[in-house]
């Protein structure tokens, strides 16, 4: 029985961790597209003005 609870703490670090990595993975995927969404306006806004 304990061995059973070290595997199944073990398995759920695991999967806690690897979710862990995938949200940095978003939020820098995330950042990147709001960064170019903010340049592209910028573009758009000098074009519109001269």
């Amino acid at each position: 029985m304990m061995m059973t609870a070290k595997i199944g703490a073990t398995l759920m670090l695991l999967l806690a961790l690897s979710s862990c990595a995938n949200t940095i993975r978003g939020v820098g995927r995330d950042t990147a597209n709001v960064v170019n969404a903010t340049e592209d306006a910028g573009r758009s806004v000098n074009r519109a003005a001269r």
